[in-house]
């Protein structure tokens, strides 16, 4: 018999709800579903591992204790950066994001938390991190690659 749970490096279609403290923040199962990789970050890892093992027709529901999901809430994820670091055009706003680009090419997004007239203070945390999320899950197809 062959094994059909998901595996990193499988291929998985699925519909899935995040929410947290009864809002929704993203449902598939309203839009349609989504196809990815496992392993290829196209998720984070946390919710990831909960895919494994799962085999097409699962549907589960994951009650995520805060930090289970996208991690705590580290101190050391804040920093305190010059103004004159950022260009003089871009508006920074309170509770705005301020996009960096990063040596290999990904994009790190901060949360401006304070704008000094010297420094700006930037949160790098997850938006999510440190907080209870629900993660509904209903695997549609699971496919090992050729």
């Amino acid at each position: 018999m062959t094994d059909t749970s998901l595996r990193l490096g499988d291929r998985a279609t699925l519909h899935y709800r995040l929410s947290c403290r009864q809002e929704i923040l993203v449902d598939t199962f309203a839009e349609g579903p989504e196809t990815f990789t496992l392993g290829h970050g196209d998720i984070d890892p946390h919710l990831e591992t909960l895919l494994l093992g799962l085999r097409a027709g699962d549907h589960r529901i994951f009650d995520l204790a805060p930090g289970e999901a996208f991690g705590d809430r580290e101190p050391a994820m804040i920093h305190t950066l010059p103004r004159e670091d950022f260009p003089a055009e871009l508006e920074l706003s309170i509770d705005g994001g301020v996009d960096f680009s990063l040596p290999n090419g990904q994009t790190l997004t901060g949360l401006v938390l304070d704008i000094g007239e010297a420094t700006v203070r930037i949160d790098f945390n997850h938006p999510l991190a440190g907080l209870p999320i629900v993660f509904e899950v209903n695997i549609l197809a699971a496919e090992r690659p050729a």
